[in-house]
């Protein structure tokens, strides 16, 4: 196994500070949807579809508000956009345990428009810390932080809600969120390389770099995270109907085990295929989980398809950093993101309605297929090869002749 990538990219200065920053502040924001369903279901009474409504509003409206944000660090400073961030959390937080449920959900919406960019900003600072040739394994790095913090957040969350209550689990994530923000505040962690420092007075024709090649990856986001969320449903209505409930855990770690396992082999290898390849296979591998039935046959055909979800996400992170010039990184990223967002809400709902009307089975059939069908939708345009990070700028630059 290549350990030297990671080494190399450990070795750059801020890199290491920032990966433990990152899977810190990562863990409160990957319990926020999970704290607000628990606590309009059991702080509110409410059921669990209008729980959904708070959780939709505030993906929707963080979907809007990532190119915003991003917009805004590229115009000012990373410390003037967390400032607003960290603001709004503390306002809705402080004031979310007590508020009704209609007012939550306006609130929820408000705050998503200027909430805490964590992840995006994370993904911004690596590609000013790390020079193009290393940036593989340290978004794969980056990857593996945002699927550990996934495994801790929302499951401390669902603690604190059931050994003391739903108000003080709301209390306890606002105050990590908070903190985390503050956290960011005092590293400010660079987001422009030293010799992109000029770029900040700069003003780039957003049509100079919103093009065919960077919507299809955004594209490619949506279908990679649609297909994770659904599967993730999937999972549990597969069990729900086998009478494994409680083994759902089970499945979902070795899941998670699966997709950690993957980020990791991908930041080693020397080459790598494209993001719309692995997005391809990610689809491909999906479409017969749906024909596991009990929890063990499940956990085994996951494998496949586990491995491939840190990498897909991290082979789009780097393409995007690579394609976009500094000046219009953050907001590039926070287009990035708003991808990653409407993927998952898209996915889990698509999986819900491929459920009731026919089996569990049949929503990995449909995620993976419109995954698989996307990205080969999309292969002709963008080929299976990406450039090399050391290649010349013209053959970074370059599209194939049918566009």
């Amino acid at each position: 196994m290549r350990l030297a990538p990671y080494r190399s990219v450990l070795r750059l200065p801020g890199v290491r500070s920032l990966m433990i920053l990152a899977l810190i502040a990562r863990i409160p924001a990957s319990a926020v949807f999970m704290a607000l369903t628990l606590h309009v279901v059991l702080g509110l009474g409410e059921s669990y579809a209008r729980a959904g409504v708070v959780s939709g509003v505030l993906t929707i409206t963080s979907a809007l508000g990532g190119p915003l944000i991003g917009r805004l660090l590229d115009r000012t400073s990373l410390r003037f956009a967390l400032a607003i961030g960290v603001t709004a959390e503390l306002a809705f937080w402080m004031t979310a345990p007590s508020l009704p449920y209609h007012a939550l959900v306006v609130a929820a919406g408000l705050l998503g428009l200027v909430s805490l960019p964590v992840f995006s900003v994370v993904r911004q600072s690596i590609a000013a810390l790390v020079p193009e040739a290393h940036r593989k394994p340290a978004y794969a790095l980056d990857s593996m932080s945002v699927e550990l913090s996934f495994m801790v957040g929302p499951a401390a969350a669902v603690v604190l809600a059931t050994t003391t209550s739903s108000t003080v689990m709301m209390y306890a994530v606002g105050a990590a969120m908070v903190l985390a923000g503050a956290a960011f505040y005092v590293a400010d962690p660079p987001i422009r390389a030293a010799d992109e420092e000029h770029t900040v007075a700069e003003r780039v024709p957003r049509r100079s770099w919103m093009t065919f090649r960077f919507g299809s990856y955004l594209i490619i986001s949506v279908a990679t995270t649609a297909v994770l969320a659904g599967s993730d449903l999937a999972i549990v209505a597969t069990l729900r109907a086998n009478g494994e409930v409680s083994l759902v855990g089970f499945v979902v770690a070795g899941w998670a085990a699966y997709s950690l396992l993957g980020g990791f082999l991908f930041g080693a290898l020397r080459r790598t295929p494209p993001p719309v390849v692995l997005v391809a296979l990610l689809g491909a591998f999906t479409i017969p989980v749906g024909l596991a039935t009990g929890a063990w046959w499940l956990a085994v055909a996951l494998i496949p398809a586990g491995l491939l979800c840190a990498p897909t996400l991290a082979a789009t992170a780097d393409a995007v950093s690579r394609l976009v010039p500094a000046a219009a990184r953050g907001e590039a990223m926070g287009w990035h993101n708003s991808s990653i967002t409407l993927g998952l809400a898209v996915g889990s709902p698509l999986a819900g309605a491929v459920i009731d009307a026919s089996a569990p089975g049949w929503a990995f059939v449909v995620a993976g297929g419109l995954s698989l069908g996307t990205a080969l939708a999309l292969m002709p345009f963008m080929g299976v090869r990406e450039p090399r990070p050391d290649a010349p700028a013209e053959e970074k630059t370059a599209v194939p002749a049918a566009l």
